[in-house]
Parts: C-alpha cells; sequence; structure tokens
C-alpha cells in the first residue's frame, strides 16, 4: 500500500491560468494529475484566496471537469471559521504557482508524488525519491 496526503492546491496560477476574477484556461494535466492523486487515495483540498460567487464558481468548474475536493478552504469539510484563530490549513502538501522556485509542470508534480516512471521498455518503475523527497 502507498502513502497517502492531503494536499491543498491553489486554483487560479495552479489549476487554471490566471484570469481573476474569470476563470482562465485549464493548465495542461492539471485535471488529470489530479484525477489521478484521488484514484490514489490523497485527499484534495482547494486552497484558493477566492470567495464567494468567484470561489462557487471555481469549485463548478473544478467539478465539470471530474475533481470534487474533499474540502474548500478549510481543512475538513466539518470545520466551522472562528476568525481568532489562523486561516492555516492542516496538509501535507502545497501546490501553488507562488511556490519558491515556481510551479512544477503538471506532469513533475504527478511524478514527484506517485514516484513512477515508465522505462523504455513500457514497465512501470520506481522513482528514486532525490534530495528534498517528502
Amino acid at each position: 500500500m502507498h502513502e497517502t496526503y492531503t494536499i491543498a492546491v491553489d486554483f487560479d496560477g495552479t489549476i487554471v491560468e490566471d484570469e481573476y476574477p474569470k476563470i482562465g484556461k485549464p493548465i495542461i494535466f492539471a485535471f488529470d494529475t489530479l484525477k489521478k492523486l484521488q484514484e490514489r487515495g490523497h485527499r484534495l483540498i482547494l486552497w484558493t484566496y477566492r470567495n464567494g460567487r468567484a470561489l462557487d464558481e471555481a469549485v463548478a468548474f473544478c467539478k465539470e471537469h471530474g475533481v470534487t475536493f474533499y474540502a474548500v478552504n478549510k481543512s475538513f469539510p466539518e470545520e466551522e471559521f472562528d476568525p481568532k484563530y489562523s486561516r492555516k490549513i492542516n496538509a501535507d502538501l502545497f501546490i501553488d504557482d507562488r511556490n519558491v522556485g515556481g510551479l512544477k509542470s503538471w506532469g513533475e508534480i504527478y511524478q514527484d508524488l506517485i514516484g513512477e516512471t515508465k522505462s523504455d521498455t513500457g514497465n512501470t518503475k520506481k522513482r528514486r525519491k532525490g534530495w528534498f523527497s517528502f
């Protein structure tokens, strides 16, 4: 059995091109990768600046593309926001276009998280984890 993670994912500039407050075009392989991560048991949280109608539109857009999030802008679905506490959510990993070094391609993100790559013969093999692996 593989390890599973709770992964917080930004929307604008990460899943779609940044055209806030409009919704940009999907970034290549973003939805494919998110669906694969969910299939492998990872919990996905949409963690975005959007709120109100703009947030509802983003959630609906993701659902139309086959991704329904475990939670949206909170650590778990039942969480009640209390403004006297920090808005930081509890996630193992964050995928965001504002990462130090920028956003990796979704292909690289997939390979980093799944840890598999195809050999020239078509066989799947485990990738060695790098220095900064989790």
